[in-house]
């Protein structure tokens, strides 16, 4: 009885269109942001920010990018860990070219370099889709890769061929380097993950949203409407590949400190679109559960047997990951295509009509 509109009355067409109508969705909405902004930074200990928290922010945002391509508009891609990396180098090659800018401002930079790029490779969207487009970004995902690791000045011809972080302060506080503490980090990563996630929420609810999402369900009869295909097919390109190079941005310079090219692999673009998929296409709630699932399934595989008194391996953990992952697609793609999120909007369904069935 908790869980009602009755009472709640729309005076307004803004108020009866508005994301979250319910108030209860609202309060929900500020107790998240208060734990994730507050509780968290302050009771939280080293390796839950760094390890858990940090990572699976990440690979929330990284998923989102994912979403607005394949969830809202209906192309597939398997080059966002390219398109990460196009923004992990583009901050790195802008922080040391202008190394008294915020690191901030250059990881917000690197998005808009990763969004050309992507918007370039997503040229042929408008004459090929399906598994023919699934190869045009798997060629971009080798073409970046092979050029992380063969052209050296992309690491300012670095012998070990990989990115480090330098340290940079904001406020007076470190955010990056050696001496940036976790719960600094977390608080930035968290403040540019959400921001993004409101934006995205604001992009996806409104004109160009409706029409990726005409464009997803059917191309044709949204060309006959008057959407232009080529500009709505690149800027969800764009757009996609901005939030993955923040992403790659911030996965280098706010947790790991440091990369390699083999950071972003194959594997890294499989990874995300397992989120995605088991999220939920075409909802920003669903990146975040898949991103939290996908990520965190290992951490729990490893530490729930231990606490038990049950020691398993690090390569059965490894296999068991697998196996569970897949056993999940495999689910949720036959029983429930929209995912986790599907679920929870169910749930809350079930909720605002209890205790009748309908």
């Amino acid at each position: 009885m908790f869980y009602r509109e009755a009472g709640q009355y729309k005076t307004s067409y803004a108020a009866d269109m508005a994301v979250f109508p319910i108030r209860q969705d609202r309060i929900g909405l500020a107790v998240i942001l208060f734990t994730a902004f507050v509780l968290i930074p302050a009771f939280g200990n080293q390796f839950f920010l760094s390890s858990v928290m940090i990572p699976t922010l990440v690979f929330a945002l990284a998923a989102i990018g994912l979403n607005i391509l394949t969830g809202y508009t209906g192309l597939i891609s398997l080059g966002t860990a390219a398109f990460m990396g196009v923004g992990a180098y583009a901050c790195y090659k802008l922080t040391t070219w202008f190394p008294g800018v915020n690191i901030i401002v250059w990881i917000i930079a690197s998005g808009f370099v990763s969004a050309f790029v992507g918007a370039m490779f997503g040229l042929p969207s408008l004459r090929i889709k399906g598994f023919y487009l699934v190869v045009a970004t798997l060629a971009a995902q080798f073409f970046l890769q092979w050029c992380f690791g063969r052209i050296p000045w992309l690491v300012n011809y670095n012998t070990s061929g990989a990115i480090e972080a330098p340290e940079r302060f904001l406020f007076g506080i470190p955010i990056t380097g050696a001496n940036a503490t976790p719960e600094s980090r977390y608080l930035v990563v968290l403040g540019v993950v959400a921001l993004m996630t409101w934006f995205a929420s604001n992009l996806v609810h409104g004109r160009v949203g409706r029409a990726w999402m005409a464009v997803r369900d059917m191309d044709i009869a949204a060309e006959l409407m008057g959407i232009r295909l080529l500009t709505t097919k690149l800027l969800a390109f764009a757009v996609s590949s901005f939030y993955c190079g923040v992403s790659g941005a911030l996965m280098v310079f706010l947790w790991y400190g440091s990369a390699e090219p083999e950071v972003f692999v194959i594997n890294q673009s499989f990874l995300i679109l397992f989120m995605v998929i088991i999220g939920g296409l075409g909802s920003l709630v669903g990146s975040f559960m898949g991103a939290a699932l996908i990520y965190m399934l290992p951490i729990v595989l490893r530490l729930l047997p231990a606490a038990l008194g049950v020691p398993i391996a690090a390569a059965t953990v490894e296999h068991l990951q697998f196996i569970i992952v897949g056993v999940l697609i495999i689910v949720f793609l036959i029983a429930e295509p929209h995912g986790l999120a599907r679920l929870w909007q169910t749930g809350k369904q079930k909720l605002r009509i209890w205790p009748f069935p309908y």
